[in-house]
C-alpha cells in the first residue's frame, strides 16, 4: 500500500534491518504477518522481569469503532508538517506498519527543537491527550541519537504516560482510546517504545 511520499513498513522488521551502512533504503517493503510480528517480539525479548513496564492492555482496546480503532480522525493541522492522510491511515486504521525508518528526520521536527520548550511533549494525534515527554534521564543528544539509530523517535519508560498508553502482549503500543503508536522493542537497556512521530504530532486537547 503506497502513501503520498511514504512506503508503508512493518516495524518489526524495519526497525532492526539496518547495518553500519544504516537502514535500508524506504523503497524497500516488508510485509510480516501477525504470527511474525510476535516471534520478532520475542526473538528481541521482553521487558525485564522484575519491571512493571509496560502497562499491558486487553486487546479490545483496538476493537472498531466509528472510525477505525478510534472514535475519530487523527486532527487536521498535525505538528511539525506530518501529513494527515498518512497519520490518519496508521494510527486509525493499521495494526502493524509504520512510517518508514527517519521519516520523523524528514519533517520539521528537528528544526523545532529550537523554539519548543524542553523536554519536548508529544500528544495523540488523535485526541490531543499527553502520551510521552522526552528527554528524561538524559540528554536531547541521547535522545535523538538513540532515535536516529533506530529509524523512529524512541521512548524508554520514564518518558510515557501511563495513564494514556498501553502496550499489547505482541508488543504493539497503543493509547487507551485505541490510537495506533508504534511498538515496544527491548533491548539491553530496557523497554523501548518505538513510535511513529505522526502518532504523537497532536496539540494538546483543550483544557
Amino acid at each position: 500500500m503506497k502513501l503520498p511520499g511514504l512506503t508503508l513498513f512493518a516495524l518489526g522488521v524495519s526497525s532492526c534491518i539496518h547495518s553500519s551502512a544504516g537502514f535500508v533504503s524506504p523503497s524497500v517493503k516488508a510485509v510480516v504477518g501477525r504470527n511474525s510480528q510476535r516471534q520478532m517480539f520475542n526473538f528481541f525479548g521482553t521487558a525485564a522481569g522484575s519491571s512493571k513496564y509496560p502497562v499491558v492492555a486487553e486487546e479490545s482496546v483496538m476493537d472498531q469503532k466509528a472510525h477505525g480503532t478510534s472514535d475519530k480522525p487523527v486532527q487536521k493541522d498535525l505538528r511539525w508538517s506530518c501529513d494527515f492522510e498518512v497519520a490518519d491511515r496508521i494510527c486509525n486504521f493499521n495494526r502493524h506498519y509504520a512510517e518508514y525508518a527517519g521519516y520523523w528526520q524528514t519533517t520539521d521536527f528537528i528544526k523545532s527543537l529550537k523554539d519548543e520548550e524542553q523536554p519536548v511533549k508529544f500528544y495523540d494525534s488523535v485526541t490531543g491527550v499527553l502520551l510521552f515527554t522526552a528527554p528524561v534521564g538524559r540528554t536531547m543528544e541521547e535522545f535523538l541519537k538513540e532515535s536516529q539509530g533506530h529509524g523512529w523517535p524512541s521512548f524508554r519508560d520514564d518518558e510515557v504516560n501511563w495513564d494514556y498508553v498501553r502496550c499489547l502482549n505482541n508488543g504493539e503500543c497503543i493509547s487507551t482510546t485505541g490510537t495506533h503508536l508504534g511498538h515496544n522493542l527491548p533491548d539491553g537497556s530496557g523497554n523501548r517504545y518505538c513510535i511513529n512521530l505522526v502518532s504523537v504530532a497532536g496539540a494538546p486537547e483543550e483544557e
